[in-house]
């Protein structure tokens, strides 16, 4: 079976074509006249999902980690053998035995998923070794991860606040809460050597033209009662206010499902996509916490507002740089990389907007969308959201270089 190395470059150069809309890989399992066979990847990536969604954990970072394990497995899994009956039972093997320990309360629909997929392909060998490969290999990443601090209660460790100056972060309203996220700087990454490898140069200095320009457009189109900021602009705030996770979970799946590639591939699609976000997310915090930079309320608020509320709530952390566009950089990077720049036209929803469906064919719209999302909500400079991007393209980046080392 080929590896990593010999793909990667081509599609770190030449954007891989993609299949029509709804072009799926055909696994082995038979289907019914006028059915459409099972794909195994999807069905999987769909129980993933669900699992999370229902039962995961309080904390992103932790949920990505959740993603990163078990597809992760599967990947290692399916490079031992390219029979398709051996690949669909790994694939399923791994990522059931995975989730069964991240989520727990999940067992009796995760145990269900497996016999629907272990009911459709052929009896044999072929399965029964993969069946045990994925779970072995499930095994023994989760043996690999032990204690890699990325819990909800390592990932939110108490952080101090630090005493009251220009520029530097202090507790934000409504709440004055305490900072949040700070222990994933300390988490160890799946393939970068250390959180702090890529971090971030310090943001513009409080009296620098770049942050005063900053400011004066956060004050106008990031303000509750802005009278600039249209009626797109505020459905473009909401629409990406909420989880990058939960927003990021439908792109990922309409490359997998149109991608013509094969089994082991489409699952390092997706193990590689949240590894490079568990990592982007330890970055992120590492550069966030390293240069404390003030919020846009605080900073306004200084500068003789006393008054001025965002359109949003200010989430507890500093605001160097934003968190939701780091995890848009770094999915954007491993996107293109590996499935191209561009798709078909696909819909995409979000739980913070309801009723809303936004249309997108490149995977850099969404990017460009969170940047300026983040300064109509009011709680993020552009300075931060630019540098955001640009530190998950970086992360995503140095995962696919060092690719093959994860599934080693």
């Amino acid at each position: 079976m080929s590896r990593i190395p010999a793909r990667l470059p081509a599609r770190l150069t030449t954007a891989v074509a993609l299949a029509a809309v709804g072009a799926l890989t055909v696994p082995s399992g038979a289907a019914t006249a006028g059915e459409r066979p099972v794909d195994v990847a999807v069905e999987w990536y769909d129980v993933t999902a669900d699992s999370v969604a229902a039962a995961g954990a309080s904390t992103q970072v932790t949920n990505n980690r959740i993603w990163a394990i078990g597809w992760t497995a599967a990947a290692r899994a399916l490079r031992v053998d390219d029979r398709a009956e051996f690949q669909e039972a790994a694939l399923a093997g791994a990522v059931h035995e995975a989730l069964s320990a991240l989520v727990p309360a999940r067992a009796a629909e995760l145990d269900a998923a497996l016999a629907e997929t272990l009911d459709r392909v052929p009896d044999g060998a072929a399965e029964d070794a993969g069946l045990t490969a994925g779970r072995a290999e499930a095994r023994v990443l989760l043996a690999e991860r032990a204690g890699d601090g990325l819990d909800p209660a390592s990932v939110n460790v108490a952080f101090p606040v630090p005493e009251p100056a220009p520029g530097v972060w202090q507790p934000t309203p409504p709440a004055h809460g305490p900072a949040l996220q700070a222990g994933a700087r300390n988490a160890r990454p799946f393939l970068l050597a250390s959180g702090d490898q890529y971090r971030l140069a310090p943001p513009p200095a409080v009296d620098s033209a770049r942050h005063r320009a900053d400011l004066v457009e956060l004050a106008a189109y990031g303000s509750i009662d802005s009278t600039v900021r249209t009626e797109h602009q505020t459905e473009t705030a909401a629409f990406w206010y909420g989880s990058s996770l939960t927003l990021y979970t439908e792109p990922l799946r309409v490359a997998l499902s149109r991608s013509t590639e094969g089994l082991a591939e489409r699952a390092e699609l997706v193990a590689l996509s949240h590894v490079a976000l568990v990592d982007t997310a330890i970055a992120t915090s590492d550069s966030k916490y390293a240069h404390l930079a003030w919020r846009p309320v605080t900073a306004l608020r200084a500068a003789g507002d006393a008054d001025w509320t965002p359109l949003h709530v200010t989430p507890s952390h500093p605001d160097y740089p934003s968190g939701h566009n780091t995890y848009s950089g770094a999915a954007e990077g491993v996107l293109t990389a590996l499935v191209g720049a561009r798709t078909a036209p696909f819909e995409l929803t979000s739980p913070t907007a309801p009723g809303v469906t936004r249309t997108y064919t490149t995977w850099r719209q969404l990017s460009l969308e969170n940047i300026d999302a983040r300064v109509f909500s009011g709680i993020h400079t552009r300075t931060a959201d630019t540098a955001g991007i640009r530190l998950g393209r970086t992360v995503a980046a140095h995962t696919l270089r060092n690719a093959e080392a994860l599934f080693d």
